[in-house]
Parts: structure tokens; sequence; C-alpha cells
């Protein structure tokens, strides 16, 4: 079975499927706040299976509509923050999912996460909403809490006193393919045979898996208005970290690794450790380990009254991680905190040609005649990145990204979601898919650090022969961006010759294939 077979977008089950009351009944209208991100894009898909209609709040509606094409999603342009945008995307909407956090260094986080809530808690009342469903974490019962966890206690507060039937769902680290709590151990493992860590490891947690998570959202829908409060949730095991390390390990047939439990490796410390040697990046790695700072285990199992568990029971530790590692072997990862988590992205796409005029801009294009098709073509270049990696001079591009990392950036460690596919919205490494016109056009937008923004087109063009066409954009952001551009021209030479060289080559490899 696959990670999330239980709830598979290719059949539903009964057991969470919308049932009309009456012939002719349209089904109801749910409003997916955080469709964008790694649990909200795997929610959304098992909804329309279920039969509900969706809506979905977004400041970049492309991005939704890669991750579910489906006449049954109805993309609304705007901001949470903008109250007037959540009140018209809350209107006619029966039930409301609030999975937008600010998982970032950012130190006006709080303030984000409570004007946000402000403003559904609001418009849900407004609307007449029958249920608000929230997802937060686990958290201790004494003690102080680390920043985000009591955001996200407060987050749940102030919907709860919108007077709208809210249903707080206090999760554990979520185990998953391509969520960053497993993406954390899993390169933490597989890089260091041993490991000083802070005292943290020896605490206890409590794992739950990805399709455990939304079981427990999909039956929320079902519970009647009376059902309200918080509720904690998590799988069947309690381990210390560095047994779900050691498990992982097991799984993924490495041998032991030695965890020494150092007194003096702060949060701040162990993020920026985690940050050099996974990909997660320390602005995202902070919040991760100060929600580790205490025990996070269930406090009761009310929730059992209320929501049952799945059918088959919840899901062991060392299961979900199988069940991950399968996905990943298959190329089946369908979201990512890779995809979810933009790095520092211009608000708005590459400005087409006639906007250019009279801003500075700096070009760097390359056009190679092929004999491949453009099927072979295109397949190369939607190979770009990740294990396959540019192309052309990996020391330079190694070198770029540990730059990129070094200076707080997101480097070469991201990856890509999957190894053969490409949606808008996925990242790919330091680069953003902005525009996938299959056959046509790849655009990539940069988001590593720069003193300016960047693009990367790389297309296929028929006429009477193909054509690779490649081409960089940079608009420079003061004279500190002018300089950047000239100091990086002369390795232009190298890296974009060299790759568009080899895409035409590798495509012309696949004929016949």
């Amino acid at each position: 079975m696959g990670e999330s077979d239980l709830t598979a977008p290719s059949g539903a089950e009964p057991l969470y499927r919308w049932t009309p009351a009456t012939a002719g009944e349209p089904a109801p209208i749910v409003l997916l706040l955080g469709a964008t991100g790694y649990i909200g894009g795997r929610l959304l898909p098992r909804l329309l299976n279920a039969g509900y209609r969706v809506r979905v709040l977004t400041r970049r509606p492309e991005r939704a509509r890669g991750f579910a094409a489906s006449d049954a999603v109805e993309v609304v342009q705007g901001d949470a923050t903008d109250p007037g945008a959540v009140r018209r995307a809350m209107d006619g909407v029966s039930h409301v999912y609030h999975l937008v956090h600010s998982m970032t260094g950012n130190r006006d986080f709080r303030r984000l996460d409570r004007a946000i809530a402000h403003n559904v808690a609001a418009a849900a009342a407004a609307a007449g909403v029958r249920r608000l469903v929230y997802l937060g974490g686990l958290t201790p019962r004494t003690g102080p809490l680390s920043a985000h966890l009591a955001s996200r206690r407060e987050v749940g507060a102030i919907l709860q006193r919108s007077g709208v039937p809210v249903l707080v769902l206090q999760a554990g680290v979520v185990i998953g393919s391509g969520s960053a709590s497993f993406e954390m151990i899993r390169h933490l493992t597989e890089v260091l045979p041993v490991m000083p860590a802070p005292r943290w490891v020896r605490n206890r947690i409590q794992p739950i898996a990805i399709r455990d998570v939304l079981h427990y959202l999909l039956r929320a829908l079902h519970l009647d208005e009376d059902v309200r409060g918080v509720y904690d949730v998590g799988g069947p095991d309690v381990l210390r970290y560095d047994q779900m390390m050691n498990g992982y390990a097991r799984l993924a047939r490495l041998p032991r690794r030695r965890i020494w439990a150092l007194p003096v490796l702060t949060p701040r410390l162990a993020s920026h450790w985690v940050g050099l040697v996974t990909p997660v990046p320390s602005s995202l790695a902070r919040p991760l380990v100060e929600s580790l700072q205490h025990d996070c285990v269930m406090h009761d199992h009310r929730i059992d009254r209320v929501i049952a568990p799945p059918p088959g029971g919840l899901t062991p530790y060392r299961e979900a991680v199988a069940l991950a590692l399968g996905r990943i072997g298959v190329d089946r990862v369908e979201t990512s905190w890779v995809d979810a988590t933009v790095a520092r992205a211009p608000s708005d796409p590459l400005p087409s040609d006639p906007e250019w005029a009279g801003r500075v801009v700096f070009t760097d294009v390359r056009v190679v005649e092929t004999t491949a098709s453009r099927e072979d073509l295109w397949r190369v270049i939607t190979g770009i990145g990740g294990e396959n990696g540019w192309y052309s001079t990996p020391l330079l591009w190694a070198l770029r990204g540990w730059g990129d990392r070094l200076s707080g950036g997101v480097g070469l460690q991201r990856g890509r979601r999957s190894r053969s596919t490409l949606r808008v919205g996925d990242a790919i490494d330091f680069w953003r898919v902005e525009v996938c016109d299959p056959g046509r056009l790849l655009r990539l937008r940069a988001e590593m650090r720069l003193p300016g923004l960047a693009w990367l087109d790389l297309s296929c063009e028929t006429g009477p022969s193909t054509r690779y066409r490649q081409r960089a954009v940079f608009f420079p952001r003061g004279l500190s961006g002018r300089l950047y551009w000239f100091a990086v021209t002369p390795f232009h030479g190298l890296v974009f010759s060299g790759m568009a060289r080899r895409i035409v080559t590798l495509a012309e490899g696949r004929r016949g294939r």
C-alpha cells in the first residue's frame, strides 16, 4: 500500500465521501486555506474525490492549478492577510480548513499568523460557516512554549472565539515523503554516522503518518456541529528523536548511528547545523528544532470518541517510514516542503518584453540547432536539476550553491519533488517553476540570494528543424546588481554554453529509445 492509499485520489473510501441528503442537492463548497502547502496539496485532490467542491485562496493562482486541475476547484486570487479577500473567498462556503502557518525565521511571523487568524475568524462568523478545522501541533501542558508552538496555540484560540464550530487538531511530527520533518530525519541519518546533537534528542515525540493526518482532516467534515474544541492526534508510537533516526537507519539498511547529546547546542546553533547538513534551510529548521525542546506527546485520546482511527488502525512509525521511502523509490512524491516553502521570490512573474522598456536588464541567450525531436528535447529539459544536475560545470554549480547556502539562501540541496515530472510551483534546487508549457517552455525563477531578480528560460522551437533556445534574464538592483552581473559574465561562457550543448547532445542521444 502507498503512504496515503486509504485516502488516495484514485479511489475514495465511502468513509470520506459526501452523500447528498436529497436528490439534486449540490455538493458543499469547502474553502481550503493553505492549498499549496505540504498537507493542503494532498488534501485538495482527496476532497474532490470525496465529492466536495473546493475553493482556494492564493496569491499565485497558477500554483494552485498545478496541484489539481479540475472544474470543481475554484481559485480566488488574494492574500489571507487581506480581510476583503478572505470575505470574498468565504462567501457561500460550508466548511473551512485553516492550514496556513508561517514556518519561517521572520520575526513578524507571529503578528502575521495572528492577523490571518482574525481575518478567518471574522469572515467565517459572518458567512455562517458550519465547521472550521485548524491543524496545529502537539504542545506540552506545562513550561514555556517555542515561539512557533505558542503562535499555533494562539491561532487556535482566536479561531475558537469566532463562534463558529471549530475543531483544532494538534498533530505530532508528520512522517511522509516530502515532509520537512521526515527529510530532516532522513538526511541527518544518511549523512552523519556519528552526530553531536542537542539534549532534545532524548525528549519523547509522538510522530504521526501523513495518511493518518489526512484521515482526521477528512473525517472532520462529517462531525456534528456540537463537536468542537482542541484534540490531540498522534501515531501509536512514542519515541525519542534518536530512536526515530536509528529506526530510519534500520529501514534504510544503514549502520546504527551514534548520537551524542550535548548541552551546548542551542536551538539557533542546532538549526544552522541542520541547515548545513540537510536540504532543510535553517529558517525552517529552527521552528522544527524549537518544537522538540519538550516532550510532545498526546495528553489524552479524546479524539477516539469523535473520530474513529482509520481502518486497520493508526500507522506505526516504522511503517510510515517504509511507506515514505517506497514513494520516493518509485518517484511518486505528491507534495513536498520544498514546493510549499518559497524563498525570497519576487511577487510578480517575469515581465513581457515590451515592459522592459526603460528598465536595466541583462540577458544571455543561447540557440542550438538539433536533430532531436521536440519530445526528446523536452524530456531532457524537464529532467534538469536535482540528481541530474545542471548539465554543465558541476563544480561551478556546486560552488554557487554552497555560496548561496552559506549566505543564508536555499542552495542546491533542495533537489526536486519528482525526478520525472514538473508542475508550476515546483522547486528545482534554488529555482522555482514559474511556467511549464509542455513541449514548449520551462521558465524558472531564481530563489538564490541575488542583488536583483533572475529567470532562466529553456524552450523548444520548431521550424525547418528543432531548435533549443536558452535565455537567462537578470534585472539588477542598484550598483551591486550591475557589478554582480559583470563579475559572473566570464563564467557564462562555461556554464550556459556548456548547458545548451549538453542538453542538445543528451536529446539527440535519446533517438530510438
